[in-house]
C-alpha cells in the first residue's frame, strides 16, 4: 500500500502496464519450465543452464548467465514476492516514464546485479579470499526489482508506504535503507547480498548518468547533506551546553540535598 498523492492511499496500481504484465509472465513461464524439469535431487536443466555461477562465467565462458539468472526462481515464495514488488512499484513507474525506458532500466539493473555477482566473488577467489563462493549459482530478479525500489523511491521520495513486514508507514526514500539494513541484520542467509546492493548501485548511476530523474542524489549533495547534518549536530549540542551554564548560573548548588 502506498500513497498516490495528498492523503490518498492506495493498493497496487491503477493499471497494470504491458511491458509489467510480459516480464512476470515470462518469469512465470520460465519458472513452470524449472519444475516440470526438476530431477528428484539436484537442479533442474533450466537452471544449471541460466543461474549465474562467477567460475562458470569467467572459466566456463557461460557469459549469458548474468542475464538469464533474472528470469530464474527457488521456489514459489520466491518468485511471489519479486513479482509483486514488480506489480506495486513498477507498474507505476512505467507509466511515469514510458514502458521502452522502464524497460531499459529495469534489464539494466538485473545486468548489472548479475556482472557483480558474478565478477566480485570470482575477483576476491583470485586474491585468496571466499575460494568457496566461486562455485555458488544465484537465481532470482532481485537485483533488477532493487533497481526499481531505488527509481520510485528517487521519483516519489515524500510518498508513503505502508509495509506488509513490518505493518509500519515509511517514506519512500528509506526504503531501500531499511531494507538493506533488515537484510543484513538478519545475518547470513540464502541472499545474494551482491545482488540486491548491486541492483541498487547499478540502478543509482543509470539514473544519474541519464539525468531525467531529479531525485536521484549525486554524491556531491550527500556529501552537502551530511555536512548540513553534522553542522546541525554540533549546533545543537552547543545550544544543549549553553542551557547547563544558564541553569548552573541559576542554582549554583546544583539542587543537591542539604541535612
Amino acid at each position: 500500500m502506498y500513497g498516490r498523492g495528498g492523503s490518498q492511499l492506495g493498493f497496487g496500481p491503477p493499471i497494470t502496464p504491458p511491458v509489467i504484465k510480459n516480464i512476470v509472465i515470462a518469469n512465470v513461464v520460465v519458472f513452470v519450465a524449472q519444475k516440470l524439469t526438476q530431477p528428484a535431487y539436484g537442479f533442474d536443466p533450466v537452471t544449471k543452464f541460466g543461474a549465474v555461477v562467477p567460475r562458470a562465467v569467467w572459466e566456463g565462458g557461460r557469459f549469458w548467465q548474468p542475464f538469464t539468472y533474472m528470469w530464474l526462481h527457488a521456489d514459489p515464495l520466491h518468485i511471489l514476492f519479486n513479482m509483486f514488488s514488480l506489480w506495486m512499484f513498477g507498474s507505476v513507474l512505467a507509466l511515469h516514464w514510458g514502458e521502452q525506458r522502464f524497460l531499459r532500466y529495469y534489464l539494466t539493473c538485473g545486468f548489472g546485479a548479475g556482472f557483480l555477482i558474478a565478477t566480485m566473488p570470482y575477483a576476491a577467489y583470485f586474491l585468496g579470499f571466499a575460494p568457496g563462493s566461486v562455485g555458488l549459482p544465484t537465481l532470482g530478479a532481485s537485483g533488477a526489482i532493487f533497481g526499481v525500489l531505488l527509481a520510485f523511491s528517487f521519483t516519489w521520495p515524500d510518498r508513503t508506504i505502508m509495509l506488509l513486514f513490518p505493518p509500519i508507514p515509511l517514506k519512500a526514500i528509506w526504503l531501500i535503507p531499511l531494507l538493506l539494513f533488515m537484510e543484513y541484520a538478519a545475518g547470513p542467509r540464502n541472499v545474494s547480498h551482491i545482488g540486491h546492493l548491486g541492483g541498487a548501485i547499478v540502478g543509482w548511476i543509470y539514473l544519474l548518468n541519464e539525468g531525467r530523474t531529479p531525485g536521484a542524489p549525486t554524491l556531491q549533495s550527500l556529501a552537502h547533506r551530511w555536512k548540513r547534518h553534522r553542522m546541525r549536530q554540533k549546533l545543537r549540542a552547543v545550544k544543549l551546553e549553553e542551557e547547563r551554564d544558564r541553569e548552573r548560573w541559576r542554582n549554583p548548588n546544583g539542587g543537591g540535598r542539604f541535612h
